[in-house]
């Protein structure tokens, strides 16, 4: 079942928006659209994509 429920930034208390966000890894950069507070800056990062891409971008900078 699709959940339709907006997250929503525990400080600012306003809904998260799809932002492509800028991340530091090892000194390389690399840009994902994530959930983040469009007035804070808070981002939410799912597990599916801290255990997926992020995992495998995170093993491949560190085995070079």
């Amino acid at each position: 079942m699709a959940s339709n429920k907006t997250l929503i930034c525990n400080k600012c208390k306003c809904g998260l928006a799809e932002i492509d966000t800028q991340f530091t890894y090892l000194d390389k950069k690399f840009r994902h659209k994530v959930l983040r507070c469009p007035q804070c800056g808070q981002v939410f990062i799912p597990e599916d994509l801290a255990k997926g891409k992020m995992a495998q971008l995170e093993k491949s900078l560190e085995e070079k």
